[in-house]
């Protein structure tokens, strides 16, 4: 039996130790290496049972699966640094769609988003060392402004996570991990990388190491990319077509520059690091998507396919961040704060929109999101009771710029906290209960137009309700228009979560059952403006109601010898689905599009069956499958727009035959089949399913006593020509990147 300790109010012995820390640092002395590792080892087992889930490996290494998934109530996978650059696609969600159950919905040339079970955006909560990320939710057309090189390790929730992680979780999340502790006093890894579609270059460099108790990490990360190439001549754009040169999209060049600085110290018991990271893009949004305006450009945008002319847009992310965590016999105390400032900038040509003159500059849109988080999470083990207990508050202020309007100055508060606990009544035998009250508030700020509209244009506009009318500022025959108003909004939610999981020989079987939340946030409240790069026009809501879930999760796990197989249901009910739904209507040149709710309906199942034919040659197969169906409201009978199709992959994997792990390799060629998408949302049209032919091969080999690895991978060796049904780019008749190879070495020292 473990001796009981009290739980202590959260923030008091966080700062004690804190305190401690820095007054013992000047005392410290160094530790031999393999008391180091050892510590450091119990510190990462820790680590992966604290929360209450256990981690299957995506290459499984010693423990087996089933008694990995016997820990665990929820679906969760980890895919680490090895599956990470052998599986490099360019970006990183792109790489971790090779996960069943977790796709990257392109939106933009080298740019996606987390899509699990098909859920997205601000469904899916991207963390990353325990902070999570915001910046990405706020914008669909804009990808994850994380440097991918510096991650260690991801981590994937498959299903509604909202107890622990709150708002945004409701859909899964993935946990991005860059903070393990380095063992050797000095190392290194240098990436050199490229892809054929787009002619990406790139570079990555990492350098790490300790002394004694302290510990380093620095991460640096160039890439530069031309303009996207497609297996097509012209496109159609709205009843337009245009012609491409060289079968390339003009003006989706960009570039990334990252940097990554971390400190860390390793007290007796306790441990803590300091992060610095800054991520700058640049990238030009396809020339046509600012409409047919390029006409009448005086921009070249044929004479480099390396030129980022007008549009384009800019983002930086930095952030500053804190994890510092206490640990005892039997628990463990640890908190997370952060600062993120995440500055985005939309440039175009000064052209005249509707009734907008001229705008006199170039910055159309830009906006400035600051975001202070605090994460405390307290971990205690009382005999066969694993107990936790957090809290977590976070405050976020937007200011929006420029002649153009999309979204609204917002300030957001969220607060929430919760408990669980796992009982381990038997080595076969496990409940896992918790809940978690949740409390959110939201203000938006009135804008008006800078620019007048007649007033008849304005009354006789289909999309502009009564409310509209009577805000608009009027002035004669004209008026500023209002695009948005004065609001605040308030909510409150309680969830819960029950699950149980049962080992019966070569069987585990799982169930969880639960309720998840989200609060509408202020773009799908406020926001009413054209989204260039999404080739639509977004319209808010202001009545929106809290979004809630109600889901069941189900778990079937068999393994014996060289056979594994894993079949994980899952079922899920929203009373109050919030969606951006899709019209005939036009404004401002571009399809109309509002924020609406409904009853909805979703199910699924992912199952994968892996089989080791000989030791050296292995089989993996897996699929997923989604059916959702609007159960009220205008679309009544009808699924989700850009709802994920059925999928399967078979990947048959060969490593080659040595006993030196530093001369290891693979071959591995793999088939992926994607079906048709026919429940569509009208006016959404119809996707046909499409089957594509990958291969990678890798080979590790020491080099004047210096250690290389080769990765090369081929995507779409056939050159099928195809449309993604989750992609913005299919609305405009853009198929996705043809034939594509990528090629990575490494130097690891």
């Amino acid at each position: 039996m473990m001796r009981n300790k009290k739980l202590a109010f959260f923030a008091l012995p966080l700062f004690i130790n804190f305190g401690h820390a820095l007054a013992s640092s000047a005392e410290a002395v160094p530790l031999p290496e393999d008391s180091v590792r050892i510590a450091a080892q119990a510190d990462s087992a820790k680590r992966m049972t604290r929360d209450g889930v256990s981690l299957k490996e995506v290459v499984v290494n010693g423990s087996s699966n089933k008694e990995v998934q016997m820990k665990s109530a929820l679906n969760v996978v980890r895919a680490n640094q090895q599956f990470i650059e052998e599986n490099f696609s360019g970006s990183l969600m792109q790489t971790l769609s090779r996960l069943p159950g977790v796709q990257a919905m392109s939106v933009g040339s080298g740019e996606s988003k987390p899509v699990i079970r098909g859920l997205g955006f601000n469904r899916v909560l991207v963390a990353e060392n325990g902070i999570k990320h915001e910046g990405q939710q706020w914008g669909d057309d804009h990808g994850l402004e994380i440097d991918q090189y510096a991650i260690d390790q991801a981590e994937v929730v498959k299903g509604p996570a909202s107890l622990t992680y709150g708002s945004d979780a409701i859909g899964g999340v993935i946990n991005l991990r860059s903070n393990t502790i380095p063992m050797k006093k000095f190392a290194g890894q240098v990436n050199l990388f490229g892809r054929t579609n787009n002619e990406s270059i790139g570079s990555s460099v990492r350098l790490m190491g300790r002394a004694g108790r302290f510990w380093y990490k620095a991460n640096a990360t160039w890439v530069d990319y031309a303009d996207s190439k497609v297996p097509a001549d012209s496109i159609e754009y709205y009843s337009y077509w245009i012609k491409l040169k060289d079968q390339r999209l003009r003006n989706t060049a960009g570039r990334e520059l990252d940097g990554n600085l971390m400190l860390g110290y390793a007290g007796d018991g306790w441990n803590t690091s300091f992060r610095i990271a800054d991520v700058n893009t640049k990238a030009g949004f396809f020339a046509n998507a600012h409409g047919l305006e390029v006409r009448l450009s005086d921009i070249d945008y044929d004479r480099s396919r390396r030129d980022i002319d007008l549009p384009c847009h800019t983002v930086n992310h930095f952030l500053v961040s804190n994890h510092t965590d206490r640990s005892w016999a039997d628990g463990m105390l640890e908190g997370d704060f952060a600062y993120q400032n995440n500055r985005q900038r939309e440039l175009s040509e000064p052209v005249s929109h509707g009734y907008m003159p001229i705008p006199p500059n170039t910055t159309e849109r830009s906006f400035t999101k600051q975001t202070f988080s605090a994460n405390v999470k307290v971990m205690q083990q009382m005999g066969k009771h694993a107990l936790q207990a957090g809290t977590n508050v976070e405050h976020q202020r937007n200011r929006r710029g420029g002649w153009g309007f999309i979204l609204p100055d917002f300030e957001q508060l969220a607060f929430g906290a919760f408990a669980m606990d796992k009982w381990e009544l038997s080595e076969k035998l496990s409940l896992t209960a918790g809940a978690r009250f949740d409390h959110g508030s939201v203000r938006i700020h009135s804008y008006h137009d800078w620019y007048k509209t007649p007033w008849k244009a304005s009354t006789s506009d289909a999309s502009m309700d009564d409310a509209e009318q009577q805000d608009a500022v009027q002035q004669g025959d004209s008026a500023y228009m209002e695009r948005s108003a004065n609001l605040s909004r308030s909510f409150n939610s309680f969830t819960w979560s029950v699950g149980v999981n049962r080992m019966l020989g070569d069987w585990v079987l799982k169930l969880n059952v639960g309720k998840s939340f989200r609060m509408p946030i202020a773009k799908e409240l406020g926001m009413d403006g054209v989204n260039y790069n999404l080739f639509r026009y977004e319209k808010g809501n202001t009545s929106l109601k809290p979004e809630e879930s109600y889901q069941v999760d189900a778990g079937i796990v068999y393994e014996r010898g060289v056979l594994s197989v894993q079949l994980t249901p899952y079922l899920n009910y929203f009373p109050n689905y919030i969606y951006l739904n899709p019209t005939p209507q036009y404004k401002e040149g571009l399809q109309l599009y509002y924020y609406t709710q409904a009853r909805v309906l979703r199910w699924g199942f992912e199952a994968s069956v892996s089989w080791k034919i000989l030791p050296c040659l292995r089989l993996d197969v897996d699929g997923e499958y989604l059916y959702a169906r609007q159960l009220s409201g205008e679309k009544k009978g009808y699924g989700l727009p850009f709802s994920t199709p059925w999928s399967a992959r078979a990947e048959l994997r060969y490593l080659l035959p040595t006993q030196d792990p530093a001369k290891s390799g693979f071959v591995a060629l793999e088939w992926q089949v994607v079906g048709t998408q026919d429940r569509i949302v009208p006016p959404e049209e119809k996707t046909k399913g499409h089957q594509l032919l990958n291969a990678s091969i890798g080979k590790k080999f020491m080099l004047g006593g210096n250690s290389f690895e080769l990765t090369l991978r081929g995507e779409n060796l056939l050159g099928k020509r195809y449309y993604d049904h989750t992609s913005y780019y299919r609305l405009i008749g853009v198929p996705e990147p043809g034939r594509n190879f990528s090629a990575m070495v490494s130097w690891m020292f």
